[in-house]
């Protein structure tokens, strides 16, 4: 038996904009469509024009392979291609271009309630969907009992399903993917919908599936669940496949995507788009201990993160706050250049004027990794000057920081040294 599930060469997928997608309905049909497609394909070719404006490609040049028992995880925008790929491999819709190999049985889950019948019960779109994976009466009889357990829908499994809330929905839709044993499960952003106790359980469900040895396409725009359920994961954009890498990798990739990466960051006039005339943020910048701007920092040796802004006119109350944040969205920390009860003070008024507002970050406190700034500048419960929450990006990288002679990673987002003592009785 092969050790590929899935092998995917070359794929392409593109959409007629504004108008119905044309399906054969009979062998003629299909042999003109082919037809068509290749005299526009040697059209394009001897014109040189690749894209036509009244097309859009939702897939270009795909090609990847899955090794039977993997969790492999696809991220991306929204509109990257990630469930049209989904929907090529689940047979829904035709490639345009390429093919795609499946070896099993394949479940899909794409949205809420996909392959159920609306006018059929819960009870009858169970064995519905377990015909159509292929499975005999008695194989369905010995997983329907769990499958309703799972569900929570017991009390309704004999109402037709169009009666269902999208909530009951999502829950036997699940559970008949997760329970009815597709050797390949496909998986599209549906957890979205459940209530938070029903996602864990999903997520729970979903690891015993991996465990099992079954391979699983699992998209999410939930980077916890992707980095908990996933050892590898492919990012797409436009319709194309820019990385394949562990998980972490990938997903520090994907929320990385579109920062500014130079260490500094100014502000214009166009930006900004008439807003605040008192307040004019001008320039953000990271700094190591020379006063240079840079884009990675010693953790070792600490650095300095400078905020340069104008005031047009008298500000009473401001406060200039800084946030740190991992690439996934978790906080480090929060800091307001007025937190100094003397600072405060001092600064209880702030005349017109050209500032620069400077947090210097202390040595062997951050831990290696890449962070965002966020900012913000307003007057507590009364007015928000300026507010950006991803400002600029920066690496932390730990050289000669205490603890690096242990080769191990350390985690979270901060590495700070503390005193210890030993002692020998």
């Amino acid at each position: 038996m092969s050790e590929l599930a899935i092998r995917v060469e070359n794929i392409s997928k593109q959409y007629r904009i504004g108008l119905a997608q044309e399906r054969p309905d009979t062998l003629r049909d299909l042999l003109m469509m082919g037809f068509r497609r290749f005299k526009h394909k040697l059209s394009r070719k001897g014109s040189g024009r690749y894209d036509d404006p009244g097309h859009i490609w939702a897939l270009k040049d795909v090609s990847f392979e899955v090794e039977r028992g993997q969790v492999l995880g696809i991220v991306g925008r929204n509109g990257a291609g990630k469930s049209t790929l989904l929907k090529i491999l689940s047979r829904v819709t035709d490639p345009t271009e390429g093919y795609g190999e499946i070896h099993g049985r394949v479940g899909s889950l794409l949205e809420v309630g996909t392959g159920f019948h609306p006018e059929l019960s819960g009870r009858e779109n169970i064995y519905l969907n377990g015909a159509i994976l292929g499975m005999r009466r008695e194989e369905i009889n010995r997983k329907f009992d769990e499958i309703v357990e799972f569900s929570e829908v017991g009390k309704f499994i004999d109402t037709p399903v169009k009666r269902f809330s999208s909530g009951m929905y999502l829950r036997l839709a699940f559970a008949v993917a997760a329970h009815l044993e597709p050797e390949i499960l496909v998986v599209d952003e549906v957890l979205a919908v459940g209530d938070a106790e029903f996602q864990r359980k999903c997520l729970g469900k979903m690891n015993d599936v991996a465990q099992e040895g079954r391979t699983v396409l699992f998209v999410s725009h939930n980077m916890s669940a992707i980095l908990r359920l996933t050892q590898e994961t492919i990012v797409l954009d436009q319709g194309k496949i820019v990385l394949r890498a562990p998980t972490p990798e990938a997903v520090d990739h994907y929320l990385n995507m579109g920062l500014t990466k130079q260490g500094e960051r100014f502000w214009t006039e166009e930006e900004l788009g008439g807003k605040s005339d008192a307040f004019k943020p001008e320039a953000l910048r990271v700094l190591n201990t020379d006063g240079k701007v840079v884009d990675t920092v010693n953790a070792a040796e600490g650095f300095s993160i400078e905020f340069e802004y104008q005031l047009t006119e008298a500000i009473s109350g401001l406060r200039v706050g800084l946030y740190m944040m991992t690439t996934r969205g978790e906080y480090v920390f929060t800091t307001f250049d007025t937190d100094d009860p003397e600072l405060y003070q001092e600064y209880s008024v702030r005349p017109a004027g050209h500032y620069i507002s400077k947090c210097h970050i202390p040595p062997n406190l951050m831990n290696e990794g890449r962070f965002i700034l966020g900012l913000n500048a307003s007057v507590y419960r009364i007015r928000r000057y300026f507010q950006e929450d991803k400002a600029l990006t920066f690496t932390v990288d730990v050289t000669g920081a205490p603890g690096t002679h242990w080769p191990e990673q350390r985690l979270g987002p901060v590495r700070p040294q503390f005193d210890w003592d030993i002692e020998h009785k």
